[in-house]
């Protein structure tokens, strides 16, 4: 079911819920509210990714998005149903009611119950002190998503407050596990890491930072033609332990007297990313620490420089 709303307002919105949920039956199990600060040019894709996440965290999805060239009003959609999990209310400002889309997110929150707020595209520089973050008890950003994903992974790095996340340490998840998997199975002591990657290539200067971070070593950062991380090669006594992958797909895991072997490595889309990030709403004492390894990094760079 779809029910569209032309120039209306949070308590028109709330009772077309109430209504909707009388007709489609109550809407139950509703695990938590997300907010989408999206671009009107890339609403669809990111609407799509909601829906996807959905399937697996049954949720209040509201995403908004702002004209401010137009006359003041806001437009709203409403989707439930079979063919949508959970509640999406697509939101569009209008005009000057764009300077207030807080209080007009505020009356839609599902009561006693987390709420997680994404930006897919540009963000604030401190995501935590923005009013709509300030909303969320969950926070997550896209580094990828902006003009300079460096810079604004440096933002993120600079402004960290608990709660945050990025994608970027999303689509690390299955390289850490492939790194972790390798030094378990050949324990050794490394010395040193070299890394390669795409030149200004987010994922792979975080990646950086965690490997310093767990493995306390340095690691040195190679620019590659990728696509993205193109390899990992740690340095032991015994010989190198390398996970390489050059098609964006499949990776080979090398190490000293064990045969080669062919690992699955696939570059994921935004759905999949996610679909991933929510299903922990808990602090991630691992990214707290890579971040505070990262800011570190630049304070050590801004000195030197």
């Amino acid at each position: 079911m779809i029910l569209t709303l032309d120039d209306t307002t949070s308590a028109g919105i709330n009772a077309q819920l109430i209504q909707a949920r009388r007709n489609q039956g109550v809407a139950s199990g509703l695990v938590f509210t997300m907010i989408v600060v999206a671009d009107t040019w890339d609403f669809d894709r990111v609407l799509r990714a909601c829906v996807d996440a959905g399937r697996e965290h049954p949720s209040r999805i509201i995403v908004i998005a702002t004209r401010t060239e137009t006359e003041t009003g806001l437009d709203a959609t409403i989707r439930m149903g079979e063919d949508v999990p959970g509640e999406v209310i697509t939101l569009l400002f209008r005009g000057e009611l764009a300077q207030h889309r807080r209080s007009t997110l505020v009356p839609l929150l599902l009561p006693d119950s987390p709420i997680v707020v994404w930006w897919p595209g540009i963000a604030p520089a401190r995501p935590g002190s923005d009013p709509i973050g300030e909303l969320g008890t969950r926070r997550i950003t896209d580094a990828m998503g902006a003009p300079d994903p460096q810079q604004a992974l440096r933002e993120r790095a600079a402004s960290h407050s608990v709660g945050d996340t990025d994608l970027t340490w999303t689509r690390l998840t299955r390289w850490r596990a492939l790194l972790v998997t390798a030094l378990d199975q050949y324990p050794a002591t490394v010395r040193s890491v070299t890394l390669s990657g795409n030149r200004d290539n987010a994922p792979a200067t975080l990646l950086a930072a965690w490997l310093a971070n767990r493995l306390a070593v340095p690691v040195e950062q190679l620019a590659s033609d990728g696509p993205g991380i193109t390899g990992v090669v740690m340095h032991t006594d015994a010989g190198d332990i390398a996970i390489t992958r050059t098609d964006g797909a499949l990776a080979q895991f090398t190490a000293p007297g064990l045969p080669c072997r062919t690992v699955a490595l696939r570059r994921r889309d935004i759905n999949d990313l996610l679909t991933e990030e929510l299903r922990r709403l808990d602090t991630d004492e691992v990214f707290e620490a890579t971040m505070e390894t990262l800011s570190e990094r630049y304070r050590r760079e801004g000195e030197g420089a």
